[in-house]
């Protein structure tokens, strides 16, 4: 078994005639280099390296969003975001398989808790897309998912614990879960009378937009607390018209939808894109929340940005756009108790 099939949860498959659309699509992403490359009319010569690289961190990208690459460019920012290449096989010094301390944060099976009031769940090590920079490429989901066994240990630790006032679903992402099981979960949280607040962080409705079905939005609508949903896209390209219905129905569900960025060479690393990204964002009724710093995870050395320059291009973003368009640019530091603001402004958020 390579190591990408041993951290990742595989998908299970049933008979499509029983699954919603959505997991039908989901069960025809690209996960062969060779398929993706044939798709998108790419030089072969690109094979080897891709093969070689998916061994080590499996492909795995839905149709739709390969619909949105451009053919034969094989420079294009979404595509780059999903292609195995031989630079993630580089050892670079500083890039490690935990480099935000995911492992030593973990209170229960598949709970981390970082933050005062705050803990976030592992809920799946699914994933409709594997980021290439994925700061959790590596990490052990076998016998780390609070989804195990009916999310009991994840429901005693949030109940057990006064000081929670917000619970996040993260993951993988946690909506590759079926609605059933997340209702579950939500079941068992409303024992706990000191949680005031839910939170979703999913790149599903941004590469599988089809995720956010008629079900999905029903449970939003029933839950008790304030839902904040937290998209993940880097590039405006990524905001086709199915993302924007996707945000829609969320909205109308009741849901506040942010954004979060990785700041990511040759993919975003440039002023104009990132206020493209605001603005297409904000025309979805998503506002831009964070631009993160590459987390160092082994593999992603070739995504890096500088700081200086990051900086640099937040400083140009300030000057083209309004205030409630500007994501803060910011970075996770192991044991820190909160993330640390870059730019703009300077000190601590949560």
């Amino acid at each position: 078994m390579n190591n990408a099939l041993g951290n990742r949860v595989m998908i299970t498959r049933l008979p499509a005639a029983s699954q919603p659309a959505w997991k039908q699509e989901l069960g025809q992403a690209i996960t062969d280099p060779e398929v993706l490359l044939h798709v998108l009319d790419l030089d072969r010569s690109l094979l080897p390296a891709a093969r070689r690289a998916a061994d080590i961190f499996g492909l795995r990208v839905p149709r739709g969003f390969v619909a949105r690459m451009r053919p034969g460019d094989p420079h294009d920012p979404l595509l780059k975001q999903v292609l195995p290449l031989a630079d993630e096989m580089i050892d670079t010094p500083g890039f490690t398989a935990d480099p935000v301390g995911d492992q030593a944060a973990e209170v229960a099976r598949g709970v981390l808790k970082k933050y005062a009031g705050r803990v976030l769940l592992v809920a799946s090590g699914a994933c409709a897309v594997n980021c290439r920079y994925c700061f959790r490429r590596e990490y052990p989901y076998r016998g780390h998912l609070a989804a195990t066994g009916e999310w009991a240990d994840a429901i005693a630790a949030v109940v057990s614990d006064p000081s929670v006032t917000e619970v996040i679903l993260s993951g993988g992402d946690p909506l590759t879960l079926p609605n059933t099981q997340l209702a579950r979960l939500t079941a068992g949280l409303r024992q706990a009378p000191h949680l005031a607040r839910l939170r979703i962080h999913t790149r599903m409705p941004v590469v599988l937009p089809e995720r956010v079905d008629a079900e999905f939005c029903l449970w939003l609508e029933s839950l008790p607390w304030p839902v904040t949903v937290v998209l993940h896209a880097n590039h405006p390209r990524e905001i086709d018209e199915g993302v924007v219905r996707a945000c829609r129905r969320m909205r109308g569900a009741g849901a506040t939808l942010l954004n979060q960025s990785v700041l990511l060479k040759g993919v975003n690393d440039n002023a104009d894109v990132l206020a493209a990204l605001s603005e297409s964002l904000f025309s979805a009724g998503v506002l831009p929340y964070y631009v993160h710093m590459l987390d160092p995870v082994t593999g992603a050395a070739h995504f890096h940005v500088p700081e200086q320059r990051a900086r640099q291009l937040m400083e140009a973003l300030e000057t083209r756009l309004p205030g409630y368009l500007m994501p803060r640019l910011v970075r996770e530091i192991h044991g820190a108790s909160s993330k640390t603001v870059i730019a703009p402004g300077s000190g601590n958020v949560t």
